[in-house]
């Protein structure tokens, strides 16, 4: 039974308390006296802010909040800041109170989005709130993790929703909120109901706070031998997590008995080359990796050993922090300043006490322990002092270690002081952009006097307001001047039809590319990859990448200027110049200046023109290949991020009728790469559509089942091989191929004569076409014959190779094995 069979007949307090207590009651848990205070709150009426540590149930008191609505007969939505969390909680609510009654929308996808509860991110619920008003249908508001009100870039998503649904109940949540008192005032004056706060430092399982100077193994041993695994230990970059993690091997994490449950529990999990082996001799030891950087599938795996308390340490990130589950029993520190995309700063109180909170697990543990490790130049001087200790010689000579340069200084003082703060007030970020303004005008009515209410009776100070009254003016003026929005007879201002076509309010950039995509000739034989080119330029930027493709240019470049004998001085001002790929730049730019004219609103966007999905296709490479050529081998998980979006983007976005079958393929390709790699991602965004059916497997289907995609892979496959000996690396085509006998020396003693023939071999549009590949499909393997693109269009050079279907599904990418290179007849 869901907790739907479980609503009462009367929706008074009492009978509203008593029926959701029960089903409580029936799961076998015991309800702490917060939650008990909290849950009295939601059922009489009240607006609700909780604020207790991580750990002392803040879902179930969101449950019960949603359990309240759905009674009352209102719209509940449970707001989150990323949408992974999102998503968790859209799996979680389904299986309360049934798949019907559960809706989500996160921008990327729209999941039955009429039922009486909605999982959102904040972002989904502010616009919908600009949109309707006091007139949304909007009847309670959860919102988790609101501490991310003072988010610089995000803030002003989490107060919208407070000040334009004056009809709504709020319950806000989080472990790290500070003073509240002006919210109480304000939500009380807002929406006419009293605002209780449930506030407790109380923890259902009390932490104990240290600061330790031994060095970290022997930090770590202690923990081990004293019984206070699993212990996360905290860094501030993903390099430092996987180093750290590595070092750890020299100490004895596991019994024998521990190492088979763990390799039981692996099974036939595929960890593929790079830093899946590195991931897979680790957790094998006990010793877990989790951070962003990092494969979905592999987070899970170290997620389902950690619950089944099979790691004892686990290297991750300051990631934790955000609504990660894991079963910790201590958080080490290993220090208490970070890089926050700009300096190097001193963690905030609420940042610790976010991290720190994470230690110790209800029902499992009574103590929850958090150490920080004191920096590592006072480590090594405590232990050359006590070296020296008992000889006034040795002291007098000591020599301390002096920090690093750059170090931003903390000690135990710091450390004191923020286990004792409380977590700073929270701070207004409201901003108005194009997008505000429009959803504001969309909702019809008095715009003015709606624009008016949201820029004067919002949380800024006054010199903020008026600075926001200013750029609420210039945008109305920009969107008045390009005819989107007009001022009627009645003195109304309203979105003209020109915008109802083709704004997007969530991807403003979407209906640009389909614009700019129309300016594309269909019967050029690169059409295809330039329209992956336009897609990619309205993604966001994937960071690492990008700079990693501009290391790699730079380098080559460097390479070639040598051998050409530029000075080193000339050298360093070229490179000046030299950034990672960006196709149909220029065309880019000047369309898009065109657009802005008739589209103010994406001013607030910018088109970033890039090339990874394209990159990739144009070179042939398979996601290992590509992951290893560019050095990314800790930022995996951003890589197929970035290629799930792209390939999203790519089938929600492009017209049907601008879809050739050279275009089909390429989707079609990516996809299955991207389920090849780790198909949560997409098999959890096409779950989405049928939340009632039974979850997908974990193992990614046979990757020739897809036989159009398995094409486009095979053609790729060859076509590297292509680019390879057109550029005459014979050393990266004998990594490829030595095992089946065709080492460096093989292909350059094959091609020799082709280029005694010919100067080049062609790598263009048509070199890679369908018609160069000759594709012979048989039951078990495949005979495929690669045709040169020579210069005098002669085609009778060409590689050939074999591919075995069942080694294919094995390695979950194609197996091919080179037979002859030559030419036809030979």
């Amino acid at each position: 039974m869901t907790l739907t069979d479980h609503l009462p007949r009367d929706t008074d307090p009492d009978s509203l308390f008593d029926a959701f207590s029960g089903w409580v009651a029936e799961q076998g848990i015991s309800l702490y006296p917060a939650q008990q205070d909290a849950l009295i709150e939601i059922v009489s009426g009240a607006n609700l802010i909780l604020s207790t540590p991580t750990g002392s149930g803040k879902s179930m008191v969101a449950l019960g909040a949603h359990f309240a609505a759905l009674a009352e007969n209102r719209r509940t939505f449970y707001t989150a800041p990323i949408k992974a969390l999102v998503s968790e909680k859209f799996f979680a609510l389904c299986a309360a109170f049934g798949p019907d009654n559960v809706g989500m929308m996160t921008g990327d996808a729209a999941v039955n989005p009429d039922a009486p509860i909605i999982c959102c991110t904040a972002e989904i619920l502010a616009n919908l709130a600009l949109r309707d008003g006091a007139d949304a249908d909007v009847g309670q508001v959860v919102m988790d993790e609101f501490h991310f009100y003072s988010e610089p870039d995000r803030g002003w998503a989490w107060q919208v929703p407070i000040i334009e649904l004056p009809d709504a109940q709020f319950v806000l949540m989080s472990a790290t909120l500070g003073d509240v008192t002006r919210f109480v005032d304000d939500l009380s004056r807002r929406t006419g109901r009293p605002t209780a706060v449930v506030s407790s430092g109380e923890r259902p399982v009390p932490l104990i706070h240290s600061y330790v100077t031994t060095p970290l193994h022997e930090t770590i041993e202690e923990l081990l031998s004293t019984k206070q695994a699993p212990v996360y230990i905290v860094h501030f970059t993903q390099a430092a997590a996987l180093e750290q993690a590595s070092a750890l091997m020299s100490i004895n994490m596991c019994t024998r008995a521990e190492k088979d449950a763990i390799a039981e529990l692996i099974g036939t999990f595929r960890f593929t080359a790079g830093f899946g082996k590195t991931l897979s001799r680790l957790v094998r030891h006990g010793i877990g990796v989790h951070h962003a950087g990092m494969l979905p599938k592999y987070r899970r795996l170290v997620e389902q050993l950690a619950q089944a308390g099979l790691l004892k340490v686990i290297c991750g990130t300051d990631t934790l922090g955000v609504g990660i589950n894991l079963p910790i029993r201590t958080v080490l520190f290993t220090g208490l300043n970070k890089f926050d995309g700009q300096r190097m700063r001193l963690l905030k109180a609420r940042e610790f006490h976010q991290i720190a909170g994470r230690a110790g697990r209800a029902g499992y543990d009574t103590l929850g322990t958090v150490i920080v490790q004191a920096p590592e130049h006072v480590v090594e001087n405590e232990k050359a002092a006590a070296k020296a200790a008992g000889d006034p010689k040795k002291l007098k000579k000591l020599v301390r270690k002096k920090p690093p340069e750059g170090f931003v200084g903390w000690a135990q003082p710091t450390f004191e002081r923020l286990v004792s703060a409380e977590p700073e007030p929270l701070t207004s970020s409201f901003n108005v952009s194009h997008a505000m303004v429009l959803n504001v005008i969309e909702r019809g009515g008095n715009a003015f006097a709606n624009m008016r209410h949201l820029l004067t009776d919002n949380h800024e100070t006054p010199t903020a307001r008026r600075r926001h009254i200013r750029r609420a003016i210039m945008i109305y003026r920009a969107l008045r001047t390009a005819g989107i929005v007009e001022q009627g007879d009645d003195g109304r201002i309203r979105v003209t039809d020109v915008l109802q076509l083709g704004f997007a309010l969530n991807q403003p950039l979407s209906p640009f590319a389909v614009a700019a995509i129309e300016l594309l000739d269909v019967q050029a034989p690169g059409y295809a990859l330039d329209v992956v080119s336009i897609i990619e330029a309205v993604l966001e930027d994937p960071r690492q990448i990008l700079y990693a493709q501009q290391d790699r240019a730079k380098g080559e470049a460097v390479a070639q200027m040598k051998a050409d004998g530029i000075e080193y001085e000339e050298r360093m001002a070229l490179l000046e110049g030299v950034t990672w790929p960006k196709p149909m730049e220029e065309l880019l730019e000047v369309a898009f200046e065109s657009y802005r004219k008739g589209h103010p609103w994406v001013d607030d966007q910018r088109l970033s023109p890039k090339s990874v999905v394209r990159d990739m296709f144009e070179q042939g490479m398979t996601f290992t290949e590509y992951i290893s050529f560019y050095g990314l081998t800790r930022s995996e998980g951003l890589v197929l991020r970035y290629l799930a979006d792209a390939y999203r983007t790519l089938r929600q976005t492009v017209p049907e009728d601008s879809k050739t079958e050279e275009l089909h393929d390429v989707i079609e390709w990516l996809g299955e790469l991207v389920r090849q790699v780790d198909s949560s991602l997409l098999d959890e965004w096409e779950q989405l559509s049928n939340p009632g059916d039974a979850p997908v497997e974990a193992a990614p289907p046979a990757v020739t089942r897809n036989v159009r995609a398995f094409r486009v892979q095979v053609r790729n496959a060859l076509f590297r091989r292509v680019e390879l000996a057109a550029r005459r690396r014979w050393e990266a085509l004998g990594e490829l191929d030595a095992a089946d006998g065709w080492d460096s020396a093989a292909w350059r003693e094959a091609l020799e004569p082709y280029f005694e023939l010919y100067d080049e071999i062609g790598i263009g549009p048509d070199a890679r076409g369908p018609a160069r590949i000759i594709i012979e499909q048989g039951k078990d393997v495949w005979k495929v014959r690669q045709i040169l693109d020579d210069p005098d269009g002669h085609h009778d050079w060409g590689i050939s190779a074999e591919v075995d279907l069942a080694a294919s599904d094995e390695h979950g990418q194609a197996i091919v094995t080179i037979t002859d290179v030559g030419q036809l007849g030979s």
